[in-house]
């Protein structure tokens, strides 16, 4: 963990965050700046664009401990910039936003269009807002009302957004312009002989080895079972026990350490149901595994993979702690959700309510013909659960801004 502090909206914001932390984790779970939205998680849809130093920067590729010491301000900081008090009445009444996912990032790069490029003309503006993506607009408003606020800024109408240029590293009349700016030399296409990554067709799961991300979301828990960890070790081994003991989990085919299933999940009005392959890889000398798995929601397109790694502990003869480690990256619509702490806190409980259905399962004192009950979970009450343990959590904890 790296201790930071940053500006965040006028405030300022002091946490200890993995080193790998992106900046838009850190706006949203540890400021609670939720108006930062993620779409590609690649830097290509310009969503989660905010300003840094008041410069745009994507803040799903940039990680939070780079902007230790910086000003950063999202959508709910935009109240006193003289800029976006002529940006957001503008985008109004061109009707530049509909389902508004895009628009923070939007008015982050008309911003920044505003103050570079005082003459742009229609075909300038379109230039600059082509890293943004808008899926419902078709851009027209947003040209627009970028337009409409570069007239309004003509001929000296507003002194505060000429300081604001003038303030602006590079600018003629800034303190801080160096005394020569290199000009910019945009890259040149070359094939590179590596084709892209073939999409899964609709329906088709995806391969069971995909990779699991280096950075993606790590959620953590153990629960113990009371019995031997050398049974515990061959239950283990059964995927379609283990898969019965997981809500919302049923297998389809198995065959040795493969298997392909589906995990259904609700959460709130989050839902969807993952068609996906996994494989097995276990190691008998450390009692260790990993489950390799990928997998693509039939509704949303949204695609996950990961790894979900456990380990064995002997506590005593009779009672075995498993850890459990998950690591796994979420793309398409429902990557919005995927690190939410309310999100984490339900992983949570899921891996606690696997622990008691494994011993469940393991009781000798079942008949061994007799039916296993399915595993059945409340997502309601457990939802609701989660939600007041996160409450008093969070006024247990305190803000802890300066």
């Amino acid at each position: 963990m790296t201790t930071i502090a940053l500006e965040l909206n006028g405030r300022e914001l002091r946490r200890d965050v993995p080193a790998r932390m992106h900046l838009a984790d850190f706006v949203r779970e540890e400021g609670r700046q939720t108006g930062t939205h993620l779409g590609c998680e690649h830097g290509v849809c310009g969503a989660c664009t905010v300003l840094v130093d008041d410069r745009p920067v994507r803040s799903c590729i940039a990680f939070a401990v780079a902007c230790d010491g910086r000003k950063v301000t999202t959508v709910e900081g935009y109240d006193h910039d003289p800029l976006m008090a002529l940006l957001r009445p503008a985008f109004s009444r061109h009707h530049a936003l509909q389902c508004g996912f895009c628009t923070p990032g939007m008015l982050a790069t008309s911003r920044d269009i505003v103050l570079r490029f005082p003459d742009a003309d229609e075909a300038r503006v379109r230039l600059e807002l082509s890293g943004n993506l808008c899926r419902c607009t078709g851009y027209v408003g947003i040209v627009g009302a970028i337009r409409d606020v570069l007239a309004q800024c003509r001929g000296g109408a507003h002194p505060e957004i000429d300081a604001l240029r003038a303030a602006m590293p590079g600018h003629a009349c800034s303190a801080s312009a160096p005394a020569a700016t290199p000009g910019f030399t945009a890259f040149e296409a070359a094939d590179t002989g590596v084709a892209a990554v073939a999409a899964v067709p609709r329906g088709e799961a995806p391969a069971a080895d995909a990779a699991a991300p280096a950075n993606g979301t790590r959620i953590q828990g153990q629960f113990t079972v009371p019995f031997p960890a050398a049974d515990v070790w061959r239950f283990m081994a059964d995927l379609p026990a283990v898969a019965a003991c997981l809500p919302g989990a049923e297998l389809t085919e198995h065959n040795g350490d493969r298997v392909k299933g589906r995990v259904a999940i609700k959460f709130g009005p989050m839902s969807a149901s993952f068609n996906g392959a996994a494989r097995l890889d276990r190691d008998d000398s450390t009692r260790s595994a990993v489950l390799k798995g990928a997998g693509q929601d039939s509704l949303s397109q949204s695609r996950a993979n990961g790894d979900v790694a456990y380990r064995l502990t002997e506590v005593s003869p009779a009672l075995t702690r498993v850890d459990v480690d998950l690591l796994y990256s979420l793309q398409g619509p429902l990557a919005q959700f995927s690190r939410s702490g309310l999100v984490k806190d339900f992983v949570g409980r899921l891996i606690q309510e696997f622990g008691k259905n494994v011993a469940l399962r393991m009781d000798p004192a079942r008949s061994a013909g007799a039916p296993l009950p399915p595993a059945r979970l409340n997502a309601f009450s457990m939802g609701v659960g989660v939600l007041w343990s996160r409450i008093r959590r969070w006024f247990g904890r305190g803000d802890q801004v300066g």
